[in-house]
């Protein structure tokens, strides 16, 4: 089903390139959901975690076609100029004073973000309205929350002509068992998808970012430096991509093995269920 006929309703599964999704795209594969479509809303080649770019395009993309599955890349369009938009763009514009990403503040809570909702959400919803979903006849889209993320579930998160559906939760399905499926199918685990800057990440990546990822890394601090440098000129007080307080680059040390509990690695991810899945 692509959704060309309009008398079937839709189904979608909202693709975020990282092990729950592609789990998902397995089991589509395999008749155990009932999914054809997915749609990969990027928030664009510079702001998506570069290693899940790859994965999508040199695993996903190829498992998909093999099996008749339709996985198609949204990008964020403006209506009236018709520009093409990422997130990394839009925070870095010249002039801009953007922070839609959850910027922690001075004491670690993060900020209001509407970078789920204009990147995601917005992204989908309107593809899915294109294709013919409306509220009379709203589409199902499938997130990739698996039970261990179950209070990440959130009906409400949608477009009126949307129905959200969770397909791992009804299988009864962990995150564990995600990796095992996409294993058994003969494909590589994909890496953690996120936005490469995004302040929800845990302690632990960052770390893991700084060792073995040091460009990026360097590349977050810049972005950290860029929107204080503006805040400083607006009167604000600094904002930060870490719950510590402090920069990024004094907040995760280098040459560190093990910085952080484990018990204290639940940061705060994104509840919404459309992101890092």
């Amino acid at each position: 089903m692509n959704g060309s006929n309009a008398a079937e309703p839709l189904r979608s599964f909202s693709f975020g390139g990282g092990v729950q999704s592609m789990a998902a795209l397995v089991l589509a594969a395999q008749g155990r959901i009932d999914y054809r479509m997915f749609l990969f809303s990027n928030v664009g080649d510079d702001s998506e975690n570069p290693a899940t770019i790859v994965y999508v395009d040199q695993v996903a993309r190829p498992f998909a076609a093999a099996h008749g599955l339709e996985l198609v890349t949204l990008e964020r369009v403006m209506v009236r100029s018709k520009e093409t938009r990422t997130l990394f763009g839009e925070l870095t514009r010249e002039g801009s004073k953007s922070l839609k990403i959850p910027v922690r503040m001075s004491n670690g809570a993060p900020g209001t973000r509407s970078c789920t909702a204009d990147y995601k959400i917005k992204v989908i919803g309107r593809e899915l309205k294109r294709r013919g979903a409306t509220p009379e006849a709203p589409a199902t889209v499938g997130i990739g929350i698996s039970v261990d993320e179950i209070e990440r579930a959130n009906n409400r998160r949608c477009e009126p002509h949307e129905r959200i559906d969770y397909p791992l939760l009804t299988l009864g399905l962990r995150r564990a068992d995600c990796m095992r499926v996409i294993r058994d199918a003969g494909l590589p685990v994909p890496p953690k998808s996120s936005c490469w800057f995004c302040p929800f990440k845990r302690p632990e990546t960052w770390h893991e970012m700084r060792r073995s990822e040091p460009e990026l890394f360097e590349k977050a601090c810049r972005l950290e430096e860029l929107l204080n440098e503006r805040r400083d000129r607006l009167g604000k007080d600094h904002v930060f991509l870490t719950r510590f307080g402090r920069p990024l680059r004094r907040a995760i040390p280098d040459g560190v093995d093990t910085l952080f509990d484990l018990d204290q690695l639940d940061d705060g991810l994104c509840d919404s269920g459309w992101c890092m899945t």
